[in-house]
């Protein structure tokens, strides 16, 4: 009897993993590339007062983040389109003379469904200069 159930058992597991049944998830994709066509202002006087900069470009997505010398700004980015980012720029990032990479990322995104189909992963725009002087 204990012969027929380990049988029964080592069948019953070869069936399963044969049709198979495994944890089975699918590599995220690439995500959209976010492109950076122009920055208003491009500069701002060193010790100057806090402003508002419009990122213009493409393929933002509607969580796309703008990032401050490589610091994701993300309770000041404001998406108004898929062309159009805005983020507050307070007065302390530029109290002095420097050139700051201004970036834009489009976040990652989870998988779904039992298969884990549908995650991208996030891609960051090239490197634009704002002048600081």
């Amino acid at each position: 009897m204990k012969l027929a159930r380990t049988i029964l058992l080592l069948s019953a597991t070869a069936v399963t993993l044969a049709c198979g049944y495994s944890a089975k998830t699918t590599p995220p994709a690439a995500g959209t590339m976010p492109a950076i066509a122009q920055l208003n202002p491009d500069n701002a006087p060193a010790g100057g007062d806090a402003f508002t900069l419009t990122v213009s470009g493409t393929n933002f997505g509607t969580k796309a983040i703008v990032n401050w010398n490589g610091v994701a700004q993300t309770s000041n980015t404001t998406f108004m389109s898929a062309t159009e980012l805005t983020v507050a720029v307070p007065a302390s990032l530029i109290a002095n003379p420097a050139t700051v990479q201004i970036t834009v990322t489009n976040p990652a995104t989870p998988a779904t469904g039992i298969y884990g189909t549908g995650a991208t992963l996030a891609e960051t725009s090239a490197a634009m200069s704002f002048t600081i002087n």
